[in-house]
C-alpha cells in the first residue's frame, strides 16, 4: 500500500472513533507505524490530510454515480441504477461520511465550503443530465423541483443508516425511491425553483477544467503511481489529450483501466467528459 494511501486509511479509523479536532498528528503517525517526517512528505499539515480525505470520498461518489448515469442504456433502469449508486457508494464509505457529516459544520474553513459547493454543483450535473434523459421535455417546468426533491430523498435516506444504522437493503431501497421519484415527476404542477433562479446559483469552481488543468492532474497521478497497468493508462490517455490518434473504443478502454483505481478516479471523471464519449 502507498504511503499516502495508508496514513488516509489510518486516520480515517481514528477520526471515526475520535472526530476530527480531538486527534492529533502524533496520534496518526502511532497508528500507521511511521515518523512525522513521514507524514509531512505526504501532507503538510492534519488540514491538509482532512481536505484529501474529503476530495477522495467525494470524487469516488461523484464519478462512481455519473458513471453508472452515463452507462445505463436502459432508460427504465435509470433511476434504480442510480439511487443503487448512491447508497452503495454511501455504504462502502460509511465511516467517513458518518464523521463528515456530523463534524463538517464545527471543523471546517471557508476553503472546505467551496469544495463542497464544487462537488454540489457537480451531482447537480449528473441529476439533471439524467432528468433530461428521462422526461425531455415533459416536465419542463417543475424539472429543477425534481432535481431538488432527489437530493433530498439522497440526503434524507442516507442519514436512516448513517446516524441511526438501520440494516440497509440496496435493491428495495432504490425500488422505492425510484417510485416516489415517479410519483413526484408525474403529479408535481406547481414550481418553485424557475429557470431565472437556477441561473442565478452560483458554481464558483464548477467551471469545465482546461486542458492544461487536466493535464497537471495526469501528470501529478503518473508521477506518484508505481510501474502498473493504471499507470501505462494513464500515458496513454496523456498522449491522446495532447494529439488525437485513438479510436473512442480504445480510450474508453483505457478510462476503465483507470476508473477503479482510487486515485485515477478523479482523472478518469474529467477525461470522459472532456472526451465526451458513450459508454
Amino acid at each position: 500500500m502507498e504511503k499516502k494511501q495508508l496514513i488516509m486509511d489510518k486516520a480515517v479509523e481514528l477520526f471515526a472513533k475520535q472526530g476530527f479536532e480531538a486527534t492529533s498528528i502524533q496520534q496518526i503517525t502511532d497508528h500507521c507505524g511511521i515518523s512525522k517526517g513521514a507524514f509531512y512528505l505526504s501532507f503538510k499539515s492534519k488540514d491538509a490530510l482532512i481536505v484529501a480525505l474529503i476530495d477522495h470520498f467525494m470524487i469516488q461518489f461523484t464519478e462512481n454515480i455519473d458513471y453508472e448515469v452515463k452507462s445505463t442504456k436502459n432508460v427504465n433502469d435509470l433511476l434504480y441504477n442510480f439511487y443503487y449508486a448512491v447508497f452503495h457508494s454511501f455504504h462502502e464509505h460509511s465511516d467517513f461520511a458518518k464523521i463528515l457529516m456530523k463534524e463538517m459544520m464545527q471543523s471546517f474553513d471557508e476553503e472546505l465550503f467551496l469544495k463542497f459547493h464544487d462537488y454540489n454543483g457537480m451531482m447537480e450535473k449528473v441529476i439533471s443530465s439524467m432528468v433530461e434523459r428521462l422526461y425531455e421535455d415533459q416536465i419542463e417546468q417543475t424539472k429543477y423541483d425534481l432535481m431538488y426533491c432527489i437530493k433530498g430523498l439522497m440526503k434524507t435516506y442516507s442519514e436512516l443508516f448513517i446516524f441511526y444504522e438501520l440494516p440497509l437493503d440496496l435493491d428495495l431501497l432504490a425500488r422505492s425511491l425510484s417510485e416516489k421519484t415517479m410519483i413526484l415527476a408525474e403529479n408535481m404542477t406547481i414550481p418553485f425553483i424557475s429557470n431565472e433562479m437556477r441561473e442565478s446559483f452560483n458554481h464558483p469552481l464548477n467551471e469545465k477544467p482546461s486542458q492544461e488543468q487536466i493535464l497537471d492532474i495526469l501528470e501529478q497521478n503518473i508521477a506518484e503511481m508505481e510501474a502498473s497497468i493504471e499507470k501505462e493508462s494513464l500515458v496513454l490517455l496523456k498522449q491522446q489529450l495532447l494529439e488525437p490518434t485513438l479510436s473512442p473504443p480504445l480510450v474508453n478502454g483505457l478510462l476503465e483501466n483507470i476508473r477503479k483505481h482510487p486515485h485515477c478516479k478523479w482523472a478518469a471523471y474529467l477525461l470522459r467528459n472532456h472526451f465526451k464519449l458513450e459508454h
